[in-house]
C-alpha cells in the first residue's frame, strides 16, 4: 500500500523487537533508549555501556517517564507522549533527569510509536558536555567584559586621582614609551614644569645608568600585560627611586602608568610629606581625603570655602557626611561601592551648612591607599546655580544664622534684618524671572522701576544676608 506524502509506515511489526531496537539505537546514535508503553510506563532501558548516564537508570523500569524528570521538565515528558501517541512520532525535547547524589542530567529526546497500540521507543542525547561547552563560552564572554570594564574604571580612576597623588605619577603610551601626561607631583620631582613633559621620552628625567632599567621595566609591562617595579636614581639628584609601571588600556590603545616614589631622599621625600595638601590648594573644586569611615583627613581652601569655615583643623576628624547631603544614596552605601570598584563619579548632591542646603554640588570619589591606610578622596564641584537657583539657599542660611542668634540680639533688631533678607530674596528672584529686565521685575514685585532701583541700591549699601553669628 502506497503512503501518502507525511504518512507515517505501520510500524506494528516491530514493536515485538523494541528492546532490541532500543539497543541498536544506543550503540548507533544515542545515550539512552527508553520503551514505553501507551500508559507512559517504562519497560525498558537501554544505555551506553562506557559511559551511561546514570548507574540508576534500570531503576526506572515499571515507573511513569514523567516521573523520572524534574518537576519544571514533567510537561514535556507529558506532551512528547501525547504527540507521539496521536502522530506516531514526537519531536525532540530537553528535559533533565535528577541525581541520587544531587544535581541534574539534561538529556534531549525524541520518539516514535510501533503501530497503532504498540510501544514508543524514546532515543536520548546526553547534552551535559554541550552544556559545559556553552557554559564555558558564557564565562569567558562574561570574563572579556569583566576585563573591559575594569580597564574602563582603571582609566577614569587614575584620571580622577592624577592631579591628587602625593607620589609622581606619569601616562606614559605604550607603543612609543613617551609622556603623556603627568600631574603635579610628577613636575616638582623632575623639576619640570608639567606641560613641559609630555611627548618626552619616559626615560628622559633618570641618570644614564639607570634608563635602561627603567626602559625594559616598560617594555616589560607592555609586552607581559603585569605591572612590576625596580630602582631607578633621577638625573642630577643621589635620591633612590622605586619605579613601577602598571599597564591599562584606554579606547583600545596600550598605555602605561607609571609610578616614581622617594625610597631613601634627604632632599626630595621632605618635599612630598605634606604635597597632598598642596597639590590641590589652589584647585577650585574641593577636595577631601576621609579614611576608610569617611572621616576627613584633610580638605583644601575650595572644601573650606563652600561649607563656610576657615581653618581645616575644624573639619579634620569629623564625618564629611556633616556637610553633604545625599538622600537617596547615603554615605553608607557610597563607601563599600568605592571600595569594591575603586571609583564613584558625578553623584548629584548639595552642601549644607548647619543642617541648611547652600549650593549644589556633584561629587566624584575614589580609592587611595597610603601604606596600610586605606583612604578615600572625594572631589567636590559646585555646580553653576543661576540667581533663581542660588537665592533659596541664601534665604534658608540667612534664616538658620538669624535664629541662632535668638537670645542674643532683641526681637525687633532680627525683624529688621529678616525684612531686609526677604526683601532682597525677593528682588533677587523676580530679576531671575524676568531674565534681568528691570521694568518687567518691577511689574512682577507691584512696585516701579524707581522703588526697584532704590530696594537695589539699598541692598548694595547693606542689605546682605546677616553675619555668621
Amino acid at each position: 500500500m502506497s503512503l501518502r506524502s507525511g504518512d507515517l509506515p505501520d510500524l506494528a511489526a516491530l514493536a515485538a523487537w523494541a528492546p532490541e531496537l532500543a539497543k541498536a539505537f544506543v550503540s548507533l546514535s544515542g545515550d539512552i533508549a527508553l520503551v514505553v508503553d501507551k500508559s507512559g510506563v517504562i519497560q525498558n532501558v537501554a544505555q551506553g555501556i562506557t559511559d551511561p548516564i546514570t548507574p540508576l537508570a534500570n531503576d526506572w523500569v515499571g515507573r511513569l517517564w514523567a516521573d523520572t524528570v524534574s518537576g519544571d521538565t514533567r510537561a514535556k515528558i507529558e506532551h512528547l507522549l501525547q504527540e507521539v501517541n496521536s502522530t506516531g512520532i514526537a519531536r525532540r525535547r530537553e528535559v533533565n533527569h535528577p541525581l541520587q547524589q544531587g544535581g541534574n542530567v539534561p538529556v534531549s529526546y525524541s520518539a516514535i510509536r510501533f503501530g497503532l497500540d504498540g510501544p514508543v521507543l524514546a532515543t536520548g542525547r546526553d547534552l551535559r558536555t554541550i552544556a559545559a561547552i556553552q557554559q564555558r563560552f558564557l564565562d569567558s564572554q562574561q570574563e572579556m567584559e569583566r576585563g573591559y570594564w575594569r580597564a574602563r574604571q582603571a582609566e577614569t580612576r587614575y584620571r580622577l586621582l592624577f592631579q591628587v597623588a602625593t607620589d609622581a605619577v606619569l601616562v606614559v603610551d605604550g607603543h612609543t614609551l613617551r609622556i603623556l601626561e603627568a600631574n603635579q607631583a610628577a613636575s616638582q620631582m623632575f623639576d619640570i614644569a608639567a606641560e613641559q613633559m609630555v611627548d618626552r621620552p619616559a626615560i628622559f628625567g633618570f641618570e644614564e645608568r639607570s634608563r635602561a632599567g627603567v626602559e625594559e621595566l616598560l617594555v616589560t609591562a607592555r609586552a607581559s600585560g603585569e605591572s612590576g617595579e625596580i630602582r631607578a636614581r633621577l638625573l642630577g639628584k643621589v635620591a633612590l627611586t622605586s619605579v613601577a609601571a602598571t599597564p591599562f588600556r584606554a579606547d583600545d590603545t596600550m598605555r602605561l602608568l607609571v609610578r616614581v616614589r622617594a625610597v631613601d631622599s634627604s632632599d626630595i621625600l621632605p618635599s612630598l610629606n605634606n604635597s597632598l595638601a598642596r597639590l590641590v590648594d589652589d584647585s577650585s573644586d574641593g577636595v577631601v581625603v576621609t579614611d576608610s569611615s569617611g572621616r576627613v583627613l584633610m580638605a583644601n581652601p575650595a572644601f573650606l570655602k563652600l561649607v563656610r569655615l576657615n581653618e581645616e583643623s575644624q573639619v579634620r576628624g569629623r564625618p564629611i557626611m556633616d556637610w553633604l547631603g545625599m538622600p537617596e544614596r547615603p554615605l553608607a552605601t557610597l563607601l563599600p561601592q568605592v571600595r569594591r570598584d575603586g571609583l564613584a563619579r558625578r553623584i548629584p548632591s548639595w552642601i549644607k551648612v548647619a543642617h541648611t542646603p547652600v549650593a549644589r554640588i556633584e561629587i566624584s570619589a575614589a580609592l587611595l591607599t597610603e601604606g596600610d591606610q586605606e583612604c578615600i578622596g572625594f572631589t567636590i564641584h559646585r555646580l553653576q546655580d543661576s540667581d533663581d537657583e542660588r537665592s533659596p539657599y541664601e534665604l534658608n542660611l540667612a534664616i538658620q544664622q538669624l535664629t541662632a542668634r535668638l537670645g542674643l540680639s532683641p526681637l525687633d533688631e532680627l525683624m529688621v534684618e529678616a525684612d531686609a533678607v526677604a526683601e532682597r530674596h525677593f528682588v533677587l528672584a523676580a530679576l531671575a524671572r524676568a531674565h534681568n529686565d528691570v521694568a518687567e521685575a518691577a511689574r512682577i514685585l507691584g512696585i516701579t522701576t524707581d522703588s526697584l532701583a532704590a530696594l537695589q541700591k539699598g541692598d548694595d549699601r547693606g542689605a546682605q544676608p546677616p553675619r555668621d553669628s
